[in-house]
């Protein structure tokens, strides 16, 4: 059992669990606070934000155009392609899976019976699987022993991703609460919301393990999905209620932190 857990997919396995936990403290936001103002929830999303795209740039994309760097002019090609590979598959999974954003009265996606609390929990679910993957791709990265990557720079991803999911955890259980559900059930469904990062996080690091060559590719992967998502759901999100100067805020202090982050522990 300790064998599995110092592999690569074990470790992507509990760094995915880390991150879940994160989003289980979020979701319990309910039990230690009456409510959320929405301009303190936009300022959250926003650091979320910033966070992913600080993330996407230092520790995924900068790695991976380092793998690429032997085929010269040339080396931003795969990097391109996984980058762009990866905000494609978002935008597709983005059409199948019905959802519902806090903000929003009609849900995205096709049609569905589904209640409010379901399409709230796959918008949030949403966003956290490009989340595991990246963790997931990190570790993976490491593990294969490449130079640009290292098991403390997957640590300082998995930190970060885990920080930016308190507030979607909260953004998850908190307009359920306002909708009448119980504070038990309000968690429940936000913590829920969580459990794929797990899941993707060992896919991540399957596919590396799996096909090695092609690391600059997946890591430039899940930095575009991570992209998409920022700019499709998560920004716009936290603009939506009129707090944008507040929730732009929020984007330069997260970014500022992850970055300080990446640089400080890797």
């Amino acid at each position: 059992m300790t064998d599995f857990f110092s592999s690569p997919v074990g470790m992507a396995l509990l760094a995915g669990c880390c991150t879940w936990a994160f989003t289980a403290f979020g979701a319990g936001m309910v039990y230690t606070a009456k409510s959320f103002s929405r301009r303190t929830l936009d300022v959250m999303l926003g650091f979320a934000a910033g966070v992913m795209i600080a993330a996407s740039y230092w520790s995924l994309l900068a790695p991976a155009l380092e793998m690429s760097s032997h085929l010269g002019r040339l080396a931003c090609v795969p990097v391109a392609l996984g980058f762009l590979a990866g905000a494609g598959v978002l935008r597709l999974v983005d059409l199948i899976l019905p959802h519902i954003h806090p903000t929003e009265n009609v849900p995205d996606g096709p049609p569905s019976k589904l209640p409010r609390s379901a399409l709230l929990v796959f918008a949030i679910t949403l966003h956290n699987i490009p989340e595991g993957l990246a963790v997931g791709v990190a570790f993976g990265a490491a593990a294969s022993g490449a130079p640009e990557a290292s098991i403390a720079g997957a640590m300082t991803l998995m930190f970060g991703m885990g920080l930016q999911n308190i507030p979607e955890g909260v953004a998850v259980s908190v307009p359920l609460l306002r909708e009448g559900f119980s504070k038990n059930r309000a968690f429940f469904f936000g913590q829920l919301s969580g459990i794929v990062e797990p899941i993707a996080a060992v896919f991540g690091a399957l596919v590396v393990g799996i096909a090695e060559p092609i690391l600059p590719f997946a890591l430039a992967f899940a930095a575009g999905a991570m992209i998409f998502v920022v700019v499709e759901e998560v920004i716009p999100e936290s603009h939506a209620s009129g707090h944008g100067d507040a929730a732009s805020l929020g984007v330069i202090i997260g970014f500022v932190v992850m970055m300080c982050l990446d640089v400080a522990l890797a």
